[in-house]
Protein backbone atom coordinates (compact mmCIF):
# COMPACT_ATOMS: atom_id res chain seq x y z
CA UNK A 1 0.00 0.00 0.00
CA UNK A 2 1.28 3.45 -0.89
CA UNK A 3 0.31 6.71 0.75
CA UNK A 4 0.07 9.88 -1.30
CA UNK A 5 3.09 12.17 -1.05
CA UNK A 6 1.05 14.71 0.92
CA UNK A 7 -0.14 12.06 3.38
CA UNK A 8 3.39 10.75 3.77
CA UNK A 9 4.57 14.31 4.42
CA UNK A 10 1.81 14.80 7.02
CA UNK A 11 2.85 11.64 8.83
CA UNK A 12 6.53 12.58 8.62
CA UNK A 13 6.21 16.03 10.15
CA UNK A 14 4.10 14.71 13.02
CA UNK A 15 6.65 12.02 13.78
CA UNK A 16 9.55 14.43 13.64
CA UNK A 17 7.67 16.97 15.79
CA UNK A 18 7.94 14.36 18.50
CA UNK A 19 10.88 12.52 16.97
CA UNK A 20 10.95 9.39 14.89
CA UNK A 21 11.70 7.60 18.11
CA UNK A 22 10.06 6.64 21.35
CA UNK A 23 11.63 6.62 24.76
CA UNK A 24 13.36 3.62 26.22
CA UNK A 25 13.06 2.11 29.65
CA UNK A 26 16.75 2.93 29.98
CA UNK A 27 15.90 6.64 29.98
CA UNK A 28 17.05 7.16 33.54
CA UNK A 29 20.38 8.79 32.91
CA UNK A 30 22.35 5.58 33.45
CA UNK A 31 23.05 4.87 29.77
CA UNK A 32 26.48 4.02 28.41
CA UNK A 33 29.41 6.27 28.95
CA UNK A 34 30.70 5.18 32.32
CA UNK A 35 34.28 5.04 31.09
CA UNK A 36 36.68 7.83 30.17
CA UNK A 37 38.72 10.19 32.28
CA UNK A 38 37.35 11.90 35.36
CA UNK A 39 36.78 15.25 33.67
CA UNK A 40 35.09 13.66 30.67
CA UNK A 41 32.91 11.49 32.89
CA UNK A 42 31.91 14.51 34.96
CA UNK A 43 30.92 16.45 31.82
CA UNK A 44 28.89 13.49 30.56
CA UNK A 45 27.09 13.04 33.87
CA UNK A 46 26.30 16.75 33.94
CA UNK A 47 24.79 16.60 30.47
CA UNK A 48 22.77 13.48 31.33
CA UNK A 49 21.45 15.09 34.52
CA UNK A 50 20.38 18.21 32.61
CA UNK A 51 18.61 16.14 29.96
CA UNK A 52 16.82 14.10 32.61
CA UNK A 53 15.39 17.33 34.04
CA UNK A 54 14.44 18.47 30.52
CA UNK A 55 12.70 15.18 29.77
CA UNK A 56 10.54 15.47 32.88
CA UNK A 57 9.77 19.17 32.39
CA UNK A 58 8.85 18.79 28.72
CA UNK A 59 6.73 15.70 29.33
CA UNK A 60 4.81 17.46 32.11
CA UNK A 61 3.79 20.36 29.87
CA UNK A 62 1.49 18.12 27.77
CA UNK A 63 1.29 20.43 24.73
CA UNK A 64 3.13 23.01 22.62
CA UNK A 65 3.11 24.92 19.36
CA UNK A 66 5.58 23.54 16.82
CA UNK A 67 7.17 24.93 13.66
CA UNK A 68 9.39 22.77 11.51
CA UNK A 69 11.15 22.13 8.22
CA UNK A 70 11.82 18.59 7.01
CA UNK A 71 14.19 18.05 4.08
CA UNK A 72 14.19 14.42 2.98
CA UNK A 73 15.91 12.67 0.08
CA UNK A 74 15.10 9.11 -0.92
CA UNK A 75 17.05 7.50 -3.74
CA UNK A 76 18.06 10.90 -5.04
CA UNK A 77 14.54 12.40 -4.99
CA UNK A 78 14.18 15.30 -2.57
CA UNK A 79 11.11 16.68 -0.81
CA UNK A 80 10.86 19.67 1.51
CA UNK A 81 7.94 20.01 3.92
CA UNK A 82 7.26 22.99 6.18
CA UNK A 83 4.86 22.67 9.09
CA UNK A 84 3.21 24.93 11.65
CA UNK A 85 0.81 23.53 14.22
CA UNK A 86 0.02 22.60 17.80
CA UNK A 87 0.25 19.19 19.44
CA UNK A 88 -0.95 17.63 22.68
CA UNK A 89 0.69 14.52 24.18
CA UNK A 90 -1.20 14.31 27.46
CA UNK A 91 -2.56 10.90 26.43
CA UNK A 92 0.87 9.51 25.59
CA UNK A 93 0.77 9.88 21.82
CA UNK A 94 0.43 12.92 19.59
CA UNK A 95 -2.85 14.61 18.76
CA UNK A 96 -3.15 17.98 17.11
CA UNK A 97 -3.40 19.83 13.84
CA UNK A 98 -0.98 21.46 11.43
CA UNK A 99 -0.72 23.44 8.22
CA UNK A 100 1.69 21.88 5.72
CA UNK A 101 3.51 23.29 2.72
CA UNK A 102 5.46 21.15 0.27
CA UNK A 103 7.64 22.06 -2.68
CA UNK A 104 5.97 23.33 -5.86
CA UNK A 105 3.40 25.22 -3.80
CA UNK A 106 1.38 22.24 -2.56
CA UNK A 107 -0.33 22.75 0.77
CA UNK A 108 -2.63 20.85 3.09
CA UNK A 109 -4.17 20.74 6.53
CA UNK A 110 -3.68 17.74 8.80
CA UNK A 111 -5.42 16.55 11.95
CA UNK A 112 -4.00 13.89 14.25
CA UNK A 113 -6.13 11.83 16.62
CA UNK A 114 -5.32 8.71 18.70
CA UNK A 115 -6.72 6.32 16.09
CA UNK A 116 -6.19 8.07 12.75
CA UNK A 117 -4.65 10.91 10.76
CA UNK A 118 -6.76 13.12 8.47
CA UNK A 119 -5.29 15.06 5.53
CA UNK A 120 -7.00 17.76 3.46
CA UNK A 121 -4.95 18.91 0.43
CA UNK A 122 -5.78 22.42 -0.75
CA UNK A 123 -6.80 20.93 -4.10
CA UNK A 124 -9.28 18.46 -2.57
CA UNK A 125 -12.33 20.72 -2.67
CA UNK A 126 -12.70 20.53 1.10
CA UNK A 127 -12.52 16.73 1.29
CA UNK A 128 -10.46 14.94 3.95
CA UNK A 129 -8.69 11.60 3.60
CA UNK A 130 -8.64 9.38 6.67
CA UNK A 131 -5.61 7.15 7.37
CA UNK A 132 -6.56 4.73 10.12
CA UNK A 133 -3.48 3.61 12.06
CA UNK A 134 -4.71 0.02 12.41
CA UNK A 135 -5.23 -0.09 8.65
CA UNK A 136 -1.74 1.27 8.01
CA UNK A 137 -0.24 -1.34 10.35
CA UNK A 138 -2.18 -4.12 8.63
CA UNK A 139 -1.50 -3.12 5.02
CA UNK A 140 1.77 -1.24 5.27
CA UNK A 141 4.06 -3.97 6.59
CA UNK A 142 6.80 -3.04 9.03
CA UNK A 143 6.72 0.62 7.98
CA UNK A 144 2.99 0.83 8.61
CA UNK A 145 3.37 -0.87 11.99
CA UNK A 146 6.10 1.60 12.91
CA UNK A 147 3.93 4.56 11.86
CA UNK A 148 1.09 3.35 14.09
CA UNK A 149 3.48 2.73 16.98
CA UNK A 150 5.00 6.19 16.71
CA UNK A 151 1.79 8.13 16.21
CA UNK A 152 0.26 6.54 19.30
CA UNK A 153 3.33 6.73 21.57
CA UNK A 154 5.37 9.68 20.32
CA UNK A 155 5.90 13.14 21.86
CA UNK A 156 8.62 15.82 22.08
CA UNK A 157 9.86 14.62 25.47
CA UNK A 158 10.78 11.32 23.81
CA UNK A 159 13.46 13.04 21.76
CA UNK A 160 15.14 14.09 24.99
CA UNK A 161 14.65 10.62 26.46
CA UNK A 162 16.22 8.98 23.43
CA UNK A 163 19.46 10.93 23.66
CA UNK A 164 19.41 10.49 27.43
CA UNK A 165 18.96 6.72 27.14
CA UNK A 166 21.81 6.38 24.67
CA UNK A 167 24.26 7.84 27.17
CA UNK A 168 26.08 9.37 24.19
CA UNK A 169 25.70 13.11 24.58
CA UNK A 170 27.80 16.22 25.03
CA UNK A 171 27.02 19.81 25.92
CA UNK A 172 28.18 22.33 23.28
CA UNK A 173 27.61 25.58 25.11
CA UNK A 174 24.93 28.24 25.37
CA UNK A 175 23.15 29.79 22.37
CA UNK A 176 20.15 32.02 21.76
CA UNK A 177 17.13 30.33 20.16
CA UNK A 178 14.40 32.74 19.11
CA UNK A 179 15.24 35.11 21.92
CA UNK A 180 15.70 32.43 24.58
CA UNK A 181 18.97 31.42 26.19
CA UNK A 182 19.41 27.67 25.67
CA UNK A 183 22.05 25.01 26.17
CA UNK A 184 22.94 22.98 23.08
CA UNK A 185 23.33 19.18 23.48
CA UNK A 186 24.35 16.75 20.76
CA UNK A 187 24.36 12.98 20.42
CA UNK A 188 24.91 10.45 17.63
CA UNK A 189 23.09 7.11 17.69
CA UNK A 190 23.36 4.09 15.40
CA UNK A 191 20.23 3.51 13.32
CA UNK A 192 20.08 -0.08 14.53
CA UNK A 193 20.08 1.11 18.13
CA UNK A 194 17.60 3.86 17.27
CA UNK A 195 15.15 1.41 15.69
CA UNK A 196 14.92 -0.67 18.84
CA UNK A 197 14.92 2.23 21.28
CA UNK A 198 12.20 4.07 19.38
CA UNK A 199 9.61 1.31 19.24
CA UNK A 200 7.26 0.50 22.09
CA UNK A 201 4.84 -2.05 20.61
CA UNK A 202 6.54 -3.44 17.49
CA UNK A 203 7.11 -7.17 17.08
CA UNK A 204 10.58 -8.64 16.69
CA UNK A 205 9.69 -9.46 13.07
CA UNK A 206 8.81 -5.84 12.30
CA UNK A 207 11.94 -4.58 14.08
CA UNK A 208 14.13 -6.91 12.02
CA UNK A 209 12.40 -5.78 8.81
CA UNK A 210 12.92 -2.09 9.67
CA UNK A 211 16.60 -2.65 10.44
CA UNK A 212 16.97 -4.37 7.07
CA UNK A 213 15.29 -1.44 5.30
CA UNK A 214 17.70 1.02 6.90
CA UNK A 215 20.66 -1.16 5.92
CA UNK A 216 19.48 -1.28 2.32
CA UNK A 217 19.25 2.52 2.33
CA UNK A 218 22.76 2.75 3.74
CA UNK A 219 21.71 4.66 6.84
CA UNK A 220 24.02 3.84 9.75
CA UNK A 221 23.88 6.76 12.20
CA UNK A 222 21.58 9.63 13.17
CA UNK A 223 22.78 12.84 14.80
CA UNK A 224 20.36 14.56 17.17
CA UNK A 225 20.87 18.08 18.51
CA UNK A 226 18.69 19.49 21.27
CA UNK A 227 18.44 22.99 22.72
CA UNK A 228 17.09 23.22 26.29
CA UNK A 229 16.08 26.58 27.74
CA UNK A 230 16.43 27.92 31.30
CA UNK A 231 13.05 26.40 32.23
CA UNK A 232 14.41 22.95 31.26
CA UNK A 233 12.13 22.84 28.19
CA UNK A 234 13.02 21.68 24.70
CA UNK A 235 12.94 24.72 22.39
CA UNK A 236 14.70 23.38 19.29
CA UNK A 237 15.59 20.01 17.80
CA UNK A 238 17.70 19.21 14.74
CA UNK A 239 18.22 15.69 13.44
CA UNK A 240 20.27 14.52 10.48
CA UNK A 241 21.13 11.24 8.85
CA UNK A 242 22.45 10.26 5.42
CA UNK A 243 24.01 7.37 3.57
CA UNK A 244 27.51 7.38 2.12
CA UNK A 245 26.67 8.95 -1.25
CA UNK A 246 23.95 11.29 0.02
CA UNK A 247 21.21 9.73 -2.12
CA UNK A 248 19.14 9.05 1.01
CA UNK A 249 19.09 11.58 3.83
CA UNK A 250 17.01 13.51 6.32
CA UNK A 251 17.61 16.98 7.72
CA UNK A 252 14.82 18.16 10.02
CA UNK A 253 14.52 21.12 12.39
CA UNK A 254 11.68 21.86 14.81
CA UNK A 255 11.05 24.78 17.16
CA UNK A 256 8.82 24.48 20.24
CA UNK A 257 7.00 27.32 22.00
CA UNK A 258 3.93 28.21 24.07
CA UNK A 259 4.07 25.06 26.17
CA UNK A 260 0.71 24.27 27.76
CA UNK A 261 -1.25 25.76 24.84
CA UNK A 262 -4.81 24.51 24.43
CA UNK A 263 -5.19 21.94 21.62
CA UNK A 264 -8.77 21.07 20.65
CA UNK A 265 -9.02 18.82 17.63
CA UNK A 266 -11.86 16.64 16.38
CA UNK A 267 -12.37 14.34 13.40
CA UNK A 268 -13.77 16.02 10.27
CA UNK A 269 -17.45 15.40 9.46
CA UNK A 270 -18.08 11.93 8.03
CA UNK A 271 -19.78 13.54 5.02
CA UNK A 272 -16.51 15.28 4.11
CA UNK A 273 -14.23 12.30 4.73
CA UNK A 274 -13.04 9.46 2.52
CA UNK A 275 -11.38 6.34 3.89
CA UNK A 276 -7.92 5.64 2.51
CA UNK A 277 -8.15 1.96 3.41
CA UNK A 278 -10.90 1.37 0.87
CA UNK A 279 -9.27 3.50 -1.81
CA UNK A 280 -5.65 2.42 -1.47
CA UNK A 281 -5.86 -1.35 -1.14
CA UNK A 282 -4.56 -1.72 -4.67
CA UNK A 283 -2.11 1.20 -4.48
CA UNK A 284 -2.70 4.83 -5.33
CA UNK A 285 -0.78 7.24 -7.51
CA UNK A 286 1.14 9.86 -5.58
CA UNK A 287 -0.19 13.39 -5.90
Amino acid sequence: MRMTRMAAAAAGVALIAGLTACGSEKADGDGGGGGGDKAGGSALQGALAALKKASTATDNQNSAKVEGVNNQTVQGKSMKTEMEGAFDWSGGGMKGEADLTMGAGQSAKARYLPDAMYVQPASSGGKWMKYDYDMLAEKGGASGAMLKDQMQNNNPARSVQLVLASGKVKALGTETVRGKKATHYSGTISVSELTRMQSKDLSEKDLDALEQQFKQQGLEKEKIDLWIDEDDLLVKKHETAKNADGSTSIDATNYYADYGTSVNVTAPPASATRDAGAMMSGGTRQS
